[in-house]
């Protein structure tokens, strides 16, 4: 379970980009996080990933303080950006380096990169091209099969749509519903778009101005319900 605890981020500015009292995501939820730019969202994320500091609060990832231990780091994996990877590695080499850091050997990141073949497109694997001269949408694409590696409890997603083209998108929204089947890992996705976090998540909250504004378990009728509050 992730908990949230008087949670803030005001930067030197002094305006306060977050500011959420309480918050809980149960085990094995698939968790939307929607809103504007500027809303919060990856804020959250990188609060939650100990990326960035509270101005007050905290966050506990399975009843860990994320800022003040690392136990929660091997069960607990993530995507934010390209940030997270490293320029000078070919895919290969990238995925190996991080089965390396989750305990798995050759055999099960090549198991993990044929799983995923198709979401590659052909694109990736074997063109011993550098992570830096890929796509953004590329690009996105390793970072995303690399969150997955050691099967993690928690997987944290920020805008995994985006820079994709339609097919890769359905591909992926098939692996973060697989994810969300398993009642033991936690997905947390963020978006833009609302249609794609409807489809893949059970509970969507909207962030505006730092703030949750709706929490509302996923219905029939969330989408036109989101698409009305932002309508504003």
């Amino acid at each position: 379970m992730i908990q949230v605890n008087n949670l803030s981020k005001i930067y030197g500015n002094g305006i306060k980009v977050l500011n959420i009292a309480n918050l809980e995501i149960p085990k094995g939820e698939s968790f939307g996080l929607v809103g504007n730019n500027g809303a919060g969202k990856t804020t959250f994320f990188s609060l939650l990933l100990d990326l960035i500091q509270p101005s007050s609060g905290f966050i506990k990832n399975n009843d860990i303080q994320v800022n003040t231990s690392e136990a929660w780091k091997p069960f607990t994996a993530a995507f934010i950006d390209e940030s997270f990877l490293i320029g000078y590695l070919t895919a290969e080499e990238y995925f190996y380096f991080i089965g390396d850091l989750r305990h798995q050997n050759k055999a099960d990141i090549d198991a993990l990169l044929k799983k995923h073949e198709d979401f590659f497109n052909g694109e990736i694997i074997g063109k011993k091209k550098y992570l830096r001269d890929l796509s953004k949408g590329n690009m996105k694409k390793v970072g995303i099969i690399a969150a997955l590696i050691g099967n993690p409890e928690v997987v944290i997603l920020d805008e995994p749509f985006a820079n994709l083209d339609p097919t890769t998108v359905n591909r992926l929204k098939k692996i973060i519903k697989e994810l969300a089947d398993n009642p033991d890992v936690t997905v947390l996705v963020s978006s833009h778009d609302l249609v794609h976090t409807v489809e893949v998540c059970t509970r969507i909250v909207a962030l505006h101005k730092g703030e949750v504004v709706k929490d509302i378990q996923t219905s029939e009728e969330t989408l036109k319900e989101l698409e009305a509050f932002f309508a504003v």
